[in-house]
């Protein structure tokens, strides 16, 4: 070979192939890069079911909690103004064959406050011909206020309109009539009336 060292033998020395180190640092950065995706992904998913419900539980509480301010805010008109019975004129008509009904039925709707009219016998057009427990009618405009109070006294009784231009209603005694509704029971239908009724609830689900 021209140099001071020389081969000799039948063996020749073997040429190591240079490690290849680019490899390597790439697969350790690709291992890195898919690690660091992967952490990512699971910090996500972690948010997702943890972070995301606390936020959506906050927002319904706040909406569950306007709702729930706003049904309680009082609303005008809520409760109709109810004319009182001491308001109330009451004519006391009796189509039954029983005598003395009319008088009996008008002296026990005095002591209870109201205003007693005439007190007589059913006009022709309802005299023998109401079959339940009696009548109750006035102008449209009594349908429901004075005819509402007073039906708190007979609570079965029709509730009718006419043409009529004055205030006064009727009360016409039919077939069916024992007494009036006992007087307890009475004024607690007719404390009933005057009283708010709740607003239908339009919270929604989960509150």
């Amino acid at each position: 070979m021209g140099g001071q060292y020389r081969i000799t033998g039948k063996k020749y020395p073997r040429m190591r192939r240079p490690r290849r180190h680019g490899r390597l640092v790439a697969l350790v950065v690709a291992c890195a890069a898919a690690l660091a995706v992967i952490g990512w992904g699971t910090l996500q998913l972690i948010d997702i079911f943890t972070g995301g419900k606390k936020a959506s539980a906050a927002d319904s509480s706040a909406h569950c909690a306007t709702g729930t301010a706003a049904q309680s805010s009082p609303s005008p008109g809520t409760a109709q103004a109810l004319p009182k019975p001491a308001q109330i004129t009451v004519n006391v008509l009796n189509a039954t064959p029983r005598s003395g009904l009319a008088k009996q039925t008008a002296d026990e709707l005095k002591k209870r406050g109201f205003r007693i009219g005439r007190v007589d016998n059913a006009t022709k057009e309802y005299d023998k011909k109401v079959k339940g427990v009696g009548v109750l009618l006035g102008p449209t405009s009594s349908l429901d206020s004075a005819l509402r109070v007073l039906g708190t006294q007979l609570p079965d009784a029709e509730r009718r309109t006419d043409a009529r231009t004055g205030k006064d209603v009727d009360l016409i005694i039919g077939d069916g009539f024992q007494q009036l509704a006992q007087r307890a029971a009475a004024d607690q239908a007719l404390a009933g009336l005057s009283a708010p009724k709740p607003a239908p609830s339009t919270s929604p689900k989960g509150c």
